[in-house]
């Protein structure tokens, strides 16, 4: 049973692990993307996420603490200058692992772990969505829906309608049996 045990060991011993994961770590911060096997890149993952947390706070003894794990002083000063800038607003959680197929020559489990702050496909459309939105509480500014007062934040009568597409007229029902014409839409 594996009660209690937390780390992966990755078939290695203490020094050799503790030496691996230092470099990749280095290796992550100056290319803010690696790949390696998804053991690896879990592994990895706890071992780095602390260090970016202490790297917010630019302080002698957290740059000594940081330096303790990495033991690069390049890669040092990229984490406290670029990196840390980059990440502190982010509450946690800045690598993400995504799986790729597997390796061709043992079939080993695959992994790309990347620094989330840096990928520009997923961080494009959610630049707007980074703006803090100001929160409501759910019943105020609520109009009477029987007068048809309705937020526009739900898609009511008073949301805002799109200007680039003409309005369009329904048909009520006394004139249901009359034709439209070939420019009017439903």
């Amino acid at each position: 049973m594996r009660h209690g045990k937390k780390v992966n060991h990755l078939g290695r011993t203490d020094s050799h692990r503790k030496a691996m994961l230092a470099n990749m770590a280095s290796s992550l911060i100056l290319h803010k993307r690696i790949t390696t096997t998804l053991a690896k890149a879990k592994a990895l993952r706890m071992y780095v996420e602390p260090l970016l947390t202490k790297s917010k706070n630019d302080t002698t003894h957290s740059r000594r603490t940081v330096f303790s794990y990495l033991k690069d002083k390049e890669t040092l000063t990229v984490l406290f200058r670029e990196v840390a800038e980059k990440i502190a607003t982010r509450p946690g959680g800045y690598t993400r692992i995504v799986k790729m197929e597997n390796r061709l020559g043992d079939n080993a489990e695959m992994a790309i772990i990347e620094l989330v702050d840096y990928n520009t496909v997923y961080t494009k459309g959610n630049a707007a969505a980074t703006e803090k939105k100001s929160t409501r509480r759910r019943g105020s500014g609520r109009g009477n829906k029987a007068d048809g007062n309705v937020n526009a934040a739900e898609g009511g009568i008073d949301s805002p309608v799109d200007q680039s597409t003409p309005a369009t007229t329904i048909p009520d029902s006394t004139s249901a049996g009359e034709p439209l014409a070939p420019d009017e839409e439903l």
